[in-house]
């Protein structure tokens, strides 16, 4: 277990996540709370969709002094006025840090990425394991010193390949990451996860969805690709944008040019936001992502 401190934490700086229905007071209330407390506020970030009811955002950072020690004083202070708005609410103290699940099919640029990033510490997160349809990538990821495993998806029995992994992630895991999974997870699978799923999809949606999108991108004589990460739904290659990237090519090149070329989007693409989701940026508000700071 590594005891870094999550992204952007620094000591005695704990991190507050609220989503309600917009109204007056709130950050009235939310501040003077921490003022009370002795907090001082070093980052705070909001959205309304809507100052007449609509959904409203808060991100917000504070420092108190010996802050690791007294969080069950912090929760119970921050009670009433959660109560009062009837937020969600979620409070990070320095030290704590989601745990990942990667999975991966046989391409190895966007999970090599995240490793890469992982033992750098560029990221801070506890990392599960790394779950793959094939054996292909085992060397690579063990030489990280990190868990592999094999899961086969069998012809006919994918609901048995699920619950294996269901078995071994389910209430063990912050987040799972499909690094170019290249299997279609079934809402069943989505629900029972626990968590949320970030998938990476190697083409600037809503372009080109399903299988072979450079293929489709060649066919189709593009000027720009692009790579989209996006939060996994049951329906494919649909669920809440979370970012894009785009790149000029060029007419001579062909489908696999495309394909090279888009790697380096790809891997860019889900690290950012891999990155926004470890730091609590993020917010899913209907079909769309809401991202704070």
């Amino acid at each position: 277990m590594r005891t870094s401190q999550v992204a952007g934490l620094q000591a005695d700086t704990a991190r507050l996540v609220v989503s309600c229905r917009d109204q007056q007071g709130i950050i009235a209330g939310v501040s003077g709370l921490l003022a009370r407390l002795g907090a001082n506020i070093v980052g705070s970030h909001q959205y309304s969709t809507d100052p007449e009811g609509g959904a409203f955002f808060l991100r917000m950072e504070f420092h108190l002094a010996g802050i690791d020690g007294d969080r069950e004083r912090v929760r119970a202070a921050l009670a009433p006025v959660v109560e009062r708005f009837q937020m969600d609410s979620k409070l990070v103290f320095p030290g704590e840090r989601k745990r990942l699940a990667i999975f991966v099919s046989r391409r190895e640029h966007c999970l090599l990425d995240l490793l890469w990033r992982w033992r750098r510490h560029d990221f801070e997160f506890d990392l599960a394991g790394v779950v793959s349809n094939h054996p292909d990538l085992r060397y690579e990821v063990e030489e990280f010193g990190v868990a592999y495993h094999h899961v086969p998806v069998e012809q006919g029995r994918k609901p048995q390949a699920e619950q294996k992994m269901i078995e071994l992630l389910a209430g063990n895991v912050d987040l799972v990451v499909l690094a170019r999974y290249m299997q279609i997870l079934s809402g069943d699978f989505l629900r029972r996860i626990g968590c949320p799923v970030i998938n990476i999809h190697h083409s600037f949606l809503p372009a080109f969805m399903g299988a072979s999108p450079y293929v489709q991108a060649h066919q189709r004589g593009v000027k720009l690709i692009g790579a989209t990460a996006h939060y996994a739904t049951e329906d494919l290659d649909e669920g809440p944008i979370i970012e894009q990237d785009v790149m000029r090519v060029r007419q001579s090149m062909s489908a696999r040019d495309l394909e090279r070329v888009g790697a380096d989007i790809e891997r860019i693409v889900l690290a950012r936001a891999v990155h926004w989701h470890l730091d609590d940026r993020l917010f899913i508000h209907e079909n769309r992502t809401v991202m704070l700071g």
